[in-house]
């Protein structure tokens, strides 16, 4: 088999790529690991940037977000029982749109099958082969057969644990971490949201996000310690101790139900460079982690999109390299700043094991000046809405 680009990955950032590519009639093939119900099980985040918007826009693919998505113009920011608001559409000039990322996931799916494109499921074992010249090609295994597939391109949308990264010889690629020293667990119930923004917390307890999917479908996270399982934290438990960090005029009006998916996330910042070798190109979670303070990490994965889908447009379409010569070091250099807001405003909210009486009080003046200062609060909201391509 041969095509033009060869997509490693069947999540948000593959499924964008391949339909806008096909939007330019260029030839994509999508590999993917697991089936398209296993992809559309996984629970994650839904705030979307506009630039994601109107990706998904140019993609033919945002109908139903328009018509289901909620448009928040801004967020609340609760610390010691107190809240106070941040307006993104005032400070920012934009907001952002509450969709959830299973959603966006189902959309472009739903989109490639009726345009007939190629998804190749089940496809295990995937190897990379030949990156480093002008004939690149992959191979995976399915159901006991080889399966061999030419490119000009590779674009590896697998992951963090995917084989794209590990691709990248060691001699070419290098790592930077930094693991945080506690987790998020997560609540997702049939409960209507407590309020109509998102609600960052920070208490004495640690933090705490409501947030939500629909009017009827909440999402609800607080901080807890690494070496918590899920089977730790009975419904009761989580709900009393979501409470216990929320000012009281909204704990008190808290709808609590059974939870129909709890899960705990740890978190980390990771980022590798290059992002490309020879023909392959990294995007989304192969390339980097942020943590999910902010709502970074499927918008970050869509702005390399954006640059890698207009490399190659102008690839096929203008006969030159400059976009694909260049995707590297543009990604990079919004990934890092992405990155910078994430592991700040981590710092802002959650309380780490070993914060001294001075990393409290110099926590709560950074706080109380993102509250009180206009242009703190315009740089917060344009982190938040996020940063132009």
């Amino acid at each position: 088999m041969r095509t033009q680009v060869v997509i490693i990955g069947g999540g948000p950032a593959g499924l964008l790529l391949g339909q806008l590519l096909h939007q330019q009639n260029i030839d994509a093939v999508v590999i993917e690991r697991k089936t398209r119900d296993y992809v559309l099980a996984r629970i994650r985040a839904g705030v979307l940037e506009t630039g994601l918007v109107r990706l998904l826009e140019e993609a033919g693919v945002a109908g139903r977000l328009h018509a289901e998505g909620h448009v928040h113009h801004g967020a609340q920011l609760a610390v010691n029982g107190q809240m106070f608001h941040l307006d993104f559409s005032e400070l920012a000039g934009t907001p952002v749109v509450v969709y959830g990322q299973t959603e966006v996931t189902r959309d472009l799916y739903d989109a490639r099958e009726a345009a007939g494109l190629r998804t190749e499921f089940c496809a295990e074992d995937v190897a990379i082969y030949d990156a480093d010249t002008d004939r690149p090609y992959v191979t995976f295994r399915r159901d006991g057969a080889e399966h061999r597939i030419d490119c000009d391109f590779i674009a590896g949308c697998d992951g963090f644990h995917g084989v794209s990264r590990q691709a990248i010889p060691l001699s070419v690629r290098r790592e930077y971490e930094k693991t945080y020293p506690f987790g998020w667990l997560g609540v997702l119930s049939r409960t209507p949201p407590v309020h109509e923004e998102l609600i960052y917390a920070n208490s004495e307890r640690g933090f705490a996000l409501c947030s939500m999917r629909n009017e009827n479908l909440s999402r609800y996270y607080i901080q807890c310690a690494l070496s918590d399982h899920t089977e730790d934290w009975t419904d009761d438990a989580f709900w009393t101790e979501l409470k216990r960090r929320l000012p009281p005029q909204i704990a008190g009006r808290l709808v609590t139900g059974p939870s129909i998916e709890k899960s705990i996330a740890p978190l980390r910042s990771f980022v590798t460079e290059p992002m490309r070798w020879g023909r392959l190109f990294l995007c989304g979670d192969a390339a980097h982690i942020v943590p999910p303070t902010g709502a970074k990490g499927l918008n970050l994965a869509a702005s390399d999109v954006h640059y890698l889908y207009n490399g190659l447009r102008q690839y096929y379409c203008d006969g030159h390299t400059r976009g694909i010569d260049c995707y590297s070091e543009r990604a990079l250099l919004r990934v890092w700043k992405a990155e910078r807001f994430s592991w700040w405003f981590s710092g802002l909210l959650h309380r780490y094991p070993d914060m001294s009486p001075f990393d409290l009080k110099m926590q709560a003046a950074d706080i109380a000046f993102l509250r009180d200062n206009r242009a703190q609060q315009q740089a917060f909201a344009e982190n938040y809405v996020g940063l132009p391509y």
